[in-house]
């Protein structure tokens, strides 16, 4: 945990909130474009979410696990992921369970009954304290806090336990904006109907909203903001365009790939679990225009009519995602007859690969002896590899680097560790990755070559990792697109992509948002502040 001063709080720090009237309304979009937007202005700027819920995570600088999108919202800032960036992260383990993640770590499982009921008064009161722990180290040491709200903040159900949205607003005195997606369709309805549904403080701290993704003429538009300016008295702060492939970290949501060409050079297959985790794992693959990349759920099976709904498309490359539930999942796997067709493709030649939870799935038997993730139990994997795994309750979340070995070649590869699971091999198996903890320091692979690491089945159609970021590393995304059948691979450079995509985000923020009534709302949030603390 960070160790910087939690009472001292910087005197020019300008905090801002966006909220959204639904979930996916734009509000991490918004944060990340404003980060990379301010920071290029010169501003020493930080992302903050209070409350976060997300199957997505990502290890931090300092050993901890936070939200993706705050970790995108780190990049834009340039800076590290940090556990004070989303200070309580819910991952959702069951349908009515979630592990609870305070400062980067796993604490309990909270059943839903628990946190919305009659408990939710003593969580929010716990939960508060380390999101204002983490919120005073921010403000002592940044220039500007830009935070992000979850979902929406007029959900009723919710509002006694909030620290996700007004909640937090109201408890550290910060403006809110509200963004709303046109896209969507009945923009003013749902912002005129969120900001209804607030109580009289809550609405006179919201400063202003934001349109997102509108096609068209804005002049088409402009009656019906003057009607909303009119009617709320508040200003719309900008309408911001439809970005067509807008390239960046989903948080949730499975983006499909983009239209490519029919002369594709490899098929790859990702299998889509109820629990699936950090698929953005496979961005690298998703936007590459030479590989046909599907997700592949019970519902793209169902729309392509096939005859039998329980095989799987012809591939090369079958990828067995991470799980937030590694035994349910596998269990739904059987349930598909998904194991049955990957014993066909591997007959007929295919490869597969297996990434922390699906590398739990591919060996022998999986253990849950205290019911980490789910009821416990022992469960039987698929016996592809000879390993057998036990979850247990310290969870390993580290940045890592070092090399992958396929084929006789060696490329460098950098990423994280994020798992509960221990594996233990059976049998001597190639092991084709050699990693060591990230230290900053630049350490060439002969001097530091690391543990090894995965397994590589002895016929070679058959590998495992625990290794997050596998494909963001050019250099070993092309090995392994040459060991699944690609010769002569090229590899989507996926952080140059994202680098590229943030500052086109903010070069759009800038054209379209009013910067000028952003530094009023500021303003006058200031002057209130600096009186009151003359008043004391």
């Amino acid at each position: 945990m960070s160790t910087l001063n939690n009472n001292k709080v910087h005197p020019l720090t300008k905090v801002l909130m966006v909220q959204g009237t639904t979930s996916d309304a734009g509000k991490s979009t918004l944060v990340a474009g404003l980060c990379r937007l301010f920071v290029r202005k010169g501003v020493k700027v930080a992302p903050f979410k209070p409350q976060n819920m997300a199957l997505n995570s990502a290890v931090t600088i300092d050993g901890g696990e936070i939200g993706r999108a705050q970790a995108l919202q780190a990049v834009a800032c340039h800076l590290e992921p940090q556990i004070d960036f989303n200070p309580i992260l819910l991952k959702p383990s069951s349908d009515t369970g979630s592990q609870v993640i305070v400062h980067g770590k796993a604490l309990m499982k909270m059943e839903a009954e628990d946190y919305f009921g009659k408990n939710a008064e003593g969580y929010r009161v716990k939960a508060m304290a380390a999101v204002k722990e983490s919120y005073h180290r921010l403000t002592s040491n940044y220039d500007m806090l830009l935070v992000e709200g979850a979902g929406s903040p007029a959900e009723i159900n919710l509002r006694e336990g909030d620290i996700a949205n007004m909640g937090f607003a109201e408890e550290v005195d910060c403006p809110v904006i509200i963004i709303a997606d046109i896209d969507k369709g009945g923009v003013f309805a749902h912002l005129v109907g969120t900001l209804a549904l607030l109580s009289e403080s809550e609405q006179a701290r919201v400063k202003g909203f934001v349109i997102n993704r509108f096609r068209g003429d804005v002049s088409l538009l402009q009656d019906g903001l003057d009607w909303l300016e009119n009617y709320t008295n508040k200003p719309v702060l900008g309408v911001l365009p439809y970005l067509h492939d807008l390239h960046l970290d989903a948080e949730d949501a499975l983006i499909a790939a983009p239209e490519k060409s029919s002369d594709t050079k490899l098929k790859v297959l990702v299998l889509v679990l109820p629990r699936i985790s950090n698929h953005t794992d496979f961005d690298p693959l998703r936007l590459n225009p030479q590989i046909d990349f599907n997700y592949v759920s019970l519902q793209t099976l169902a729309k392509s009519q096939a005859q039998d709904q329980q095989a799987l498309p012809p591939a090369d490359l079958i990828i067995i995602p991470g799980s937030k539930n590694v035994r349910a999942d596998l269990e739904f796997i059987r349930e598909q007859g998904w194991d049955t067709a990957i014993d066909k493709h591997l007959r007929y030649g295919g490869k597969v690969l297996g990434i922390c939870g699906g590398y739990q799935m591919l060996g022998q038997a999986i253990d849950d002896p205290s019911g980490i993730e789910d009821i416990a139990g022992c469960s039987e994997g698929l016996g592809l590899l000879p390993l057998v795994t036990e979850l247990t309750a310290n969870k390993i979340l580290q940045q890592v680097e070092g090399h992958l070995t396929l084929l006789g070649e060696t490329a460098p590869v950098q990423g994280y560790e994020i798992h509960c699971g221990r594996s233990r091999s059976l049998m001597p198996l190639a092991k084709p990755l050699h990693l060591r903890e990230k230290s900053g320091e630049q350490v060439s692979n002969e001097q530091q070559p690391g543990q090894a690491e995965g397994m590589l089945s002895s016929d070679s159609q058959i590998m495992g990792t625990y290794l997050h970021g596998l494909f963001d590393s050019p250099e070993a995304c092309q090995l392994i697109l040459k060991w699944a059948g690609m010769e002569q691979a090229e590899a989507v450079d996926v952080n140059r992509v994202r680098e590229q995509q943030l500052d086109r985000l903010a070069d759009v923020l800038e054209q379209h948002l009013d910067l000028e009534r952003l530094n009023q709302i500021w303003q006058a949030s200031r002057v209130k502040e600096l009186s009151e603390k003359q008043h004391v």
